[in-house]
């Protein structure tokens, strides 16, 4: 978000000094139609850091505006560094995004609770399914361990045998039957995240759209728990 931000600073400023060196001076508003035009593009997509990118190859925005400008020769010149501005602002954001990544690792670190769940004050445990027991969510408990919560694997295919496979259909339990309102993802990270809390307390499910995270505790987060 902050290189995003600054992505746009650089392409204004940019914009800002094409304009003061001419000498005949285009409207602004045409200009920022123009670079927004520009940003046009023919371009693929390729998989990388869990999530998609786009590589500008062709800068359609360009020519349609010459398109436009064809048989006006002079307000093309006075236009057309406006709409190169706006196709090569696409690799001004694709360099932010590649470069987004290390600051984002540092300031929301994948692997912390805390990044899914900054805030627990107004944390509620909610039942989800009938094999829910009435129980209250130990906030002392929760506040105490979350940085110190600790990100486990996801054992998927033991969690199926053991609550599915090789337990009778009437005896099969939710093996996360509360969820965890209330809280809120760190500020700036961009992400939502849905918190499901395990049976015994002690296991938390972390579901955002990208991925799903478990952390595991020592003691439970349940009033009554151990």
């Amino acid at each position: 978000m902050l290189m995003d931000i600054l992505a746009i600073i650089a392409v204004g400023v940019l914009a800002y000094r094409i304009y003061k060196k001419q000498d005949e001076k285009p409207k602004k508003w045409k200009t920022f139609i123009v670079i927004i035009l520009g940003l046009f593009s023919f371009s693929f997509t390729i998989p990388i850091f869990n999530t998609f990118i786009k590589i500008p190859i062709l800068p359609l925005g360009v020519w349609i505006l010459y398109f436009i400008y064809r048989n006006k020769v002079e307000k093309w010149v006075r236009y057309r560094r406006f709409a190169w501005l706006g196709f090569f602002a696409n690799f001004i954001f694709l360099a932010a995004t590649f470069l987004s990544y290390p600051f984002q690792n540092a300031l929301y670190p994948e692997n912390k609770l805390t990044t899914y769940m900054a805030t627990v004050k107004e944390a509620k445990l909610v039942n989800i399914h009938p094999s829910a027991k009435n129980q209250q969510l130990n906030k002392n408990s929760l506040e105490k361990q979350i940085n110190t919560m600790k990100k486990d694997s996801i054992p998927s295919e033991e969690w199926y045998y053991n609550t599915v496979v090789n337990v009778e259909p009437e005896d099969r339990k939710e093996r996360f039957p509360y969820q965890l309102t209330g809280t809120e993802t760190k500020w700036g990270s961009g992400t939502s995240a849905v918190i499901y809390v395990e049976e015994d307390g002690k296991g938390l499910l972390v579901w955002t759209p990208a991925k799903q995270l478990y952390y595991r505790t020592d003691s439970s987060i349940l009033v009554g728990g151990k």
